[in-house]
């Protein structure tokens, strides 16, 4: 879907005080109704991760850690079967997955009187069970599967569903008889930063000439755009030529402005391709393609 700026600011307005929760996904859905769920997830998703850096650095100090903590304690204590966790991240807006984190990491300090590993924690996290307390077990496994933004369970969907979307890439280039190399192929080859597809023979997708595509499965707003740009993209160009790249949840259309420099993004995969064979059979003349079909 291709946004213009003002329509995407007043999507990116009423995401401002919303917590990361499915539940204030679905109000967003129920204001934007037009809009795709995953559209509206991707574009709050990035703009929770803006505020959340903004933000994370006080709720690290450690008094402030040491207050969050001594809250979990006595809160689970009086109600053991309340998520209390996921209260707390949304009353001090945090990410619950991120709130759990620093909980679980001061507990095992309690419990082993020194800093756990990044593995073990990261190990618990993913797998609450293993948690020797059955009650915060239960408070991170509720902030794991209510946080949209952070956390194991989102890192695996998003894992999941970008390679679904360079799956559909390539089946899509399949269809159309299209060469390519996929970045499997081209890391086996030696290269060590390459698009997800380079195309052994160009094409032309609306009068533009494509070498390679980029497989992205989020909304293109412009902080993510300019990054990718100044650290995959024009790298991408100068080494390959000019290229695609679809952003399979839409962006924001003003920053499609670099068709005449060689970077053409899209929404979708093109229905338009014009190949080299389709180029010289139309640029032949018609006296010449009816001798070839007697």
């Amino acid at each position: 879907m291709r946004l213009c700026r003002a329509e995407y600011k007043e999507i990116v307005r009423s995401t401002e005080h919303l917590r990361p929760t499915r539940q204030c996904m679905k109000m967003l859905k129920d204001r934007f109704p037009n809009h795709s769920q995953s559209t509206l997830l991707s574009i709050f998703s990035l703009e929770y991760q803006k505020r959340t850096k903004r933000t994370i650095s006080r709720h690290h100090l450690p008094e402030v850690i040491e207050g969050y903590y001594q809250r979990y304690l006595g809160e689970a204590k009086a109600r053991p079967t309340s998520p209390v966790l996921l209260e707390l991240a949304n009353e001090v807006d945090l990410s619950p997955a991120l709130l759990a984190r620093v909980i679980l990491d001061r507990f095992l300090q309690d419990m082993g009187g020194e800093t756990p590993s990044k593995t073990v924690l990261n190990s618990m996290l993913k797998e609450p069970s293993l948690i020797p307390d059955q009650v915060l077990a239960n408070n991170i496994y509720q902030c794991t599967i209510n946080d949209c933004c952070y956390g194991p369970l989102v890192d695996c969907i998003k894992h999941a569903i970008g390679q679904e979307h360079e799956v559909l890439l390539c089946d899509k280039l399949k269809e159309r008889n299209l060469s390519f190399l996929d970045e499997n192929q081209l890391r086996n080859m030696g290269y060590d930063k390459t698009p997800d597809i380079i195309l052994e023979v160009p094409v032309a997708v609306e009068g533009h000439i494509v070498h390679w595509i980029e497989s992205k499965a989020s909304f293109g707003d412009d902080h993510s755009h300019r990054t990718y740009l100044n650290e995959q993209f024009w790298s991408y160009w100068n080494r390959f030529g000019p290229g695609l790249v679809i952003y399979w949840y839409g962006f924001i259309g003003e920053l499609d402005c670099q068709r005449d420099r060689g970077i053409l993004l899209k929404d979708c995969f093109p229905t338009d391709i014009v190949t080299l064979s389709h180029a010289t059979q139309q640029d032949r003349s018609p006296e010449s393609q009816i001798q070839d079909n007697e």
